[in-house]
């Protein structure tokens, strides 16, 4: 592909619903919205007026007075980005006096800039240069002589992009873009006239200031002031190949832009439906890690974990692979062997993996990483709505008037839709939000809650409770709505409405006060449009289904379903978490959904597969490491997933690993995982994939390879081959037959192809013949099992307390510049943001301690033990403390316990009893961390 150039339109589109205006551009008659400016209305007339300041992606601005128009009757020479059309206008954008203004305007800029274009990495991608061209100028009549800025230190501190001063034409299209499209204000225009230039924070370096590296401001940069430090090494790039991102589950689009087959830079897509052209650090910035040289390239093998590995071809592990799984099975059962999915790796590659564990391997031992986080979310969801998964799509956000946030950090977990959270809260939404911790959405640059709602750990359901007896004896119910969608609701009301739910209950159990809780109740209630969003401070507990079942109730009370700006939305934590539930990664669920124990539906899969699939639910992740102990589960593979690192109960999941006969591990790196198997099959990263991801708002996003596999081979490709090796067939030609196959056999993906991605961009499923592009907004006229259900939420205390030997609650989460386990993320410069992982403490339990900030800390749970670095932070309430869980070395997974969800096992990450220490001193009875048990290059 080409380089791709968007055609900017010099301002936004107006707000919909505006009356048609007829004008007269340049004598071309131009028909738009009532609203649009003249340079857009002249732009979508194929007539492109000069411009510096404006630019599609931010408001209108008016400062550097190149888009002069002349308008018929109308006095001077307004700009035509901030004049809106009006019917009967006639616009002239050439004449002799625009001319001269604008070439006196560009002399103006010229003579302050500096004279190195053919030097300059911005060469042939430089606006002012362009525009220099555009309107003619032919000299600089006014020398270069006398006070400029043309000395200003270079400020190169950001790892991924440099700042030269001396090159900024103050157009104020970075602050703008850092304040309007990120919400950050980390930039400002500091002094005023000759004076003024961009300023990060006051007078800061940007590695010191606020600045969140989203790269917004260098997206918006008209010259080579704010440049990507990888466009001066290598070059401007030359070809665009469409992608998405492989980070979070917010799938942001990008144009993967590079010179020859090196990757220069990653630019967000305007046309990208989830991020329309806004991006994060990582997705923008922390590619590098695809080219790292502790990237494993070749298949290895090894008889015992204890010896070096060999590397071998791929036809030798494979057939070694198939042989070792094969005589597990014949040793132990049909039901000894089983593979975990990963929610990292595309549909397709799910797809495959599921397949072979039922097809190859002739059982449903099949679970995905997704069990970890958000399996409650699709039972929850299911029992209430009748679809596992969320209710609209990110653009509906624009119409809420009350937000409210449970157990979820989007500014540094979902960074991008978080961005558009924040505009809405500017425009003057108001917001709840519900967490223990003190995140930054509860007050930040011109936003603040509302109400936080600082809940101790475990009691979500409680809280939530509380909400809805609020609206069911405060006389809240959207009648209408509950009498004509749902049923259930006068048993649902009758429990809800009982005294042990009432906010004054609540209180006592959540140390919330019972009038915060009934204000927010009001709030959310009352709101025109409220939504709620949440993440996994509501899913990892052991009440996690019951709560997401609980803010089911909630919404449906309200009449919050089935329209733009409200809803119940899950953010997904990694890229296609969404789709690897969809593939049928679940032991009791076929693709889209479907029970195993349904005859109808497994014949239909029977008869495409051409072989027989078992009718009973296989081994979840937990039972698989249960039965490894006991010897009855011998072989596993892994796809993309460092359960060592990320499972709970650290010392559990080692023992239960090394129990295994056959561990295989399919992955970019020699994870934690990878130092406890026999089988490393080397994967793919994004940049190499051919396929789809499925975002948490169920938009189905085609990654397209921008280099050919480093491997040789093909992720998707290698189940199939063991599956052959196995004697199965599983023949494809392309990834876009395993999508028509998936298609025949989920419903909800029945429109869904390649072909149709290309032509749309992306769906959101279901995407069948009655919506043939894609459902944006779920349970619209109906909910998907007919009639919304209430299901009652009874409050059960989680088992995991605080005690005097384990006086803290100690809960975890993520940081903005690193991602997950950390894989990724800590082979690239975010390292510079989060070196390690450390801990949470308020001032009040570091005092009692005597701990100090900075102190090493040894944290001791009934489980394990590790030691972090503390952090003193009024973020916490006292008695409770938090950490990150991106590096393998500190092993805060080591701490929690086997405590999960009563219905489908996520584990209870976000409630571990703890103690703190000053000092590292390991205990004589806590087991060993995952650094002692074996440290490799993960």
């Amino acid at each position: 592909m080409t380089l791709i150039k968007d055609h900017d339109l010099g301002t936004p589109p107006p707000r919909p619903g505006g009356q048609p205006v007829t004008l007269e551009i340049d004598g071309i008659p131009v028909t738009v919205a009532e609203g649009t400016s003249l340079i857009r209305a002249a732009a979508l007339a194929g007539i492109d007026i000069p411009k510096l300041c404006a630019t599609d992606s931010l408001d209108a601005f008016g400062s550097c007075r190149l888009c002069l128009v002349e308008v018929d009757g109308r006095r001077g020479t307004p700009a035509s980005c901030t004049t809106p059309v009006d019917h009967g206008m006639r616009v002239r954008t050439q004449s002799p006096k625009l001319e001269k203004l604008r070439q006196g305007v560009m002399e103006l800029y010229i003579s302050d800039h500096p004279l190195d274009c053919l030097t300059c990495p911005a060469n042939g991608d430089c606006e002012l240069q362009d525009m220099a061209g555009v309107v003619g100028l032919r000299q600089v009549r006014y020398g270069y002589d006398g006070e400029s800025h043309l000395e200003l230190e270079k400020d190169t501190s950001n790892p991924y992009f440099d700042f030269e001063p001396s090159k900024c034409i103050a157009c104020s299209r970075c602050v703008r873009a850092c304040g309007e499209i990120q919400g950050t204000f980390a930039l400002t225009i500091e002094g005023r006239g000759f004076d003024s230039k961009v300023s990060a924070g006051a007078g800061e370096s940007f590695i010191d200031s606020e600045c969140v590296s989203c790269g917004a401001c260098v997206q918006a940069c008209p010259t080579s002031t704010l440049q990507e430090k990888a466009v001066v090494e290598l070059g401007m790039p030359t070809r665009t190949v469409k992608t998405t991102c492989a980070y979070c589950g917010v799938g942001c689009s990008f144009n993967a832009e590079l010179r020859g087959d090196e990757l220069v830079r990653m630019v967000p897509d305007k046309s990208g439906g989830a991020n329309e052209g806004h991006a994060c650090v990582k997705g923008r910035f922390a590619f590098g890690y695809a080219t790292h040289p502790d990237r494993v390239l070749s298949p290895m093998i090894r008889e015992r974990i204890t010896d070096d590995w060999r590397e071998v071809d791929w036809d030798t592990a494979i057939t070694h692979v198939a042989e070792r799984m094969r005589a597990v099975q014949d040793r132990y059962g049909v039901g000894a062997i089983g593979g975990i999915t990963s929610s990292r790796t595309t549909n397709e590659e799910v797809y495959v993996v599921q397949k072979m564990v039922r097809a190859a391997f002739g059982n449903n031992n099949v679970d995905t990483c997704a069990r970890v986080c958000h399996s409650p979310t699709g039972y929850g969801l299911k029992q209430t709505f009748g679809e596992s998964a969320g209710t609209q799509d990110f653009r509906s956000v624009a119409a809420v008037d009350v937000i409210m946030v449970i157990g979820a950090n989007p500014t540094d977990g979902h960074p991008v839709f978080a961005s558009r959270m924040k505009r809405r809260l500017r425009e003057g939404a108001q917001l709840v939000v519900i967490d223990p911790r003190r995140i930054d959405l509860v007050r930040s640059p011109h936003i603040e809650a509302t109400y936080h709602l600082p809940l101790a750990p475990g009691t979500n359901v409680a809280m939530v409770n509380a909400l809805a007896h609020v609206v069911v004896t405060e006389g809240l119910v959207d009648r209408e709505f509950v009498a004509a969608r749902c049923e259930d609701f006068d048993a649902w009301a009758e429990f809800i409405a009982r005294p042990e739910n009432s906010p004054e209950a609540a209180a006592t159990t959540t140390g919330v006060p019972a009038d915060d809780i009934r204000a927010a109740a009001r709030l959310y209630a009352g709101a025109r449009n409220a939504a709620i969003y949440y993440g996994l401070g509501v899913t990892e507990h052991s009440q996690g289904s019951t709560m997401v079942m609980g803010m089911a109730n909630l919404a449906m009370a309200t009449g919050n379903i089935g329209r733009d700006g409200v809803g119940v939305n899950p953010l997904r934590g990694q890229n296609n978490v969404q789709g690897s539930c969809d593939m049928g990664s679940f032991p009791h669920e076929l693709p889209g959904y479907r029970h195993v124990s349904d005859d109808a539906v497994r014949h239909v899969f029977e008869d495409l597969w051409q072989r027989p699939i078992d009718a009973r639910p296989g081994l979840r992740i937990p039972n698989m490491f249960d039965s490894a102990l006991d010897g009855s589960f011998r072989g596993l593979y892994v796809q993309g997933e460092d359960i060592a690192q990320s499972d709970p109960n650290t010392s559990h999941v080692y023992a239960s690993l090394k129990a295994l006969d056959l561990l295989v591990v399919q992955d970019l790196f020699l994870n934690e995982t990878a130092q406890l198997a026999h089988v490393f099959l080397p994967g793919t990263s994004f940049l190499e994939k051919d396929g789809t991801f499925t975002n948490a708002e169920r938009r189905i996003n085609q990654v397209r390879p921008v280099m050919a596999p480093r491997t040789g081979k093909h992720e998707w490709e290698i189940p199939c081959e063991i599956a052959r090796a196995m004697g199965y067939p599983m023949e494809y030609d392309d990834p876009s037959q395993i999508m028509d196959e998936i298609a025949a056999l989920t419903p909800t993906f029945t429109g869904v192809s390649f072909a149709k991605l290309d032509r749309l961009g992306s769906v959101q499923w279901p995407c069948t013949a009655e919506a043939p592009e894609g459902t944006p907004i779920m349970h619209v006229d109906e909910f998907v099992r007919g009639k919304g259900r209430f299901v009652v939420t009874t409050f059960v205390p989680t088992t995991e307390r605080a005690t005097r030997k384990y006086p803290l609650i100690l809960t975890t989460g993520r940081i903005l510049s690193q991602y997950n386990v950390g894989a990724q993320t800590r082979r690239t410069p975010n390292v510079v943001w989060h070196a390690e992982d450390v801990l949470e403490i308020h001032s009040s339990d570091a005092e009692l301690r005597g701990i100090s900030d900075g102190d090493e800390v040894t944290i001791t749970s009934r489980t394990g033990e590790t030691v972090l670095r503390a952090v003193i932070s009024d973020r916490m309430p006292a008695g409770v403390v938090y950490t990150t869980f991106h590096y393998p070395l500190t092993g805060a997974n080591v701490v929690t316990t086997d405590n999960s969800d009563w219905a489908t096992n996520c584990p209870e990450y976000k409630v571990t009893a703890v103690q703190v220490t000053v000092g590292s001193h390991p205990s004589a009875e806590a087991p060993a961390t995952s650094a002692a048990a074996g440290r490799g290059k993960g």
